[in-house]
């Protein structure tokens, strides 16, 4: 991989790991066009991802440290049997609510080989169709109806929806931060309090892929060298980090559907082009 290149797909996985349009089938659909070789894909992904999950620790600090400080307490809590399911302020209700939200994707993590497998294929048109069902999900979320249920009042149902949704999104082209967005509309939540579970809850997800993968960073040194690994996690931080914003400001302004349209016509493109590379 050339510098540039590094420096593309680093930018490219920085903003749509957040945006709600696939960081892993707008990945794999650059790697296939660039001909980047499986290695270095597979090397390349787990060293971009450590670079947004950074840029979501930057984006959330304040909210992330008080879950930090409320896991503390909760710690403490039940070693003292002070615990109680009653009264529980917004950041515990919303660690519970994370947990549970994490069974499906624990469910379906032991088969992350054979979805992985159809990101790094020479066919792209899973990609395409996996980006309709995302435009449609983001069109259906649109036209919800403004919800009003905040951090603490996230119930178990609307965790484990939300983790089905997450699960999902382990389909290349199927986005991970839309479909949990919307899932969070479906269930009534508010803009901003979707956007924030959704992102933080995609933390350990991003650590569990991370460490899984962790003993293949000797090898990402010699694959794609040292500094272009570094070059990677900063463009991808920086990146992360817009795009977080990008994607709160455009909740708020009630701009989603641009999304929608942009991946329904991706989608199109993309299986057009898969076809025409099968017939070829």
């Amino acid at each position: 991989m050339s510098y540039l290149e590094v420096i593309l797909q680093a930018i490219l996985q920085g903003f749509t790991e957040f945006l709600p349009i696939s960081s892993s089938g707008h990945l794999s659909v650059a790697q296939y066009f660039m001909g980047t070789e499986s290695e270095s894909r597979v090397m390349f992904i787990l060293v971009v991802h450590i670079g947004t999950l950074i840029a979501v620790f930057a984006a959330f600090r304040k909210l992330i440290i008080k879950l930090i400080a409320e896991t503390g307490r909760l710690i403490r809590d039940l070693v003292t049997l002070k615990f109680s399911f009653e009264n529980m302020n917004p950041e515990r209700n919303m660690i519970f609510m994370l947990v549970l939200a994490l069974i499906p994707l624990a469910l379906f993590y032991p088969f992350r080989d054979f979805f992985k497998g159809l990101a790094e294929d020479s066919d792209i048109t899973v990609e395409g169709i996996c980006f309709l069902f995302t435009a449609l999900l983001l069109f259906l979320a649109d036209k919800c109806v403004k919800g009003r249920r905040r951090i603490g009042d996230i119930n178990y149902r609307n965790a484990l929806t939300i983790g089905v949704f997450q699960s999902i999104a382990l389909l290349p082209g199927v986005s991970r931060s839309g479909s949990t967005i919307s899932a969070g509309l479906f269930c009534g939540l508010t803009k901003e309090t979707a956007v924030k579970f959704s992102f933080i809850l995609g933390i350990p997800a991003i650590i569990a892929g991370t460490l899984s993968e962790a003993g293949d960073l000797s090898a990402a040194s010699e694959s794609i060298g040292g500094m272009k690994i570094i070059l990677a996690l900063a463009v991808s931080a920086a990146a992360g980090f817009l795009a977080i914003k990008a994607v709160t400001w455009l909740i708020k302004s009630n701009k989603f559907f641009i999304f929608a349209i942009y991946l329904a016509i991706l989608g199109i493109g993309v299986i057009i082009s898969g076809i025409v590379g099968k017939i070829i």
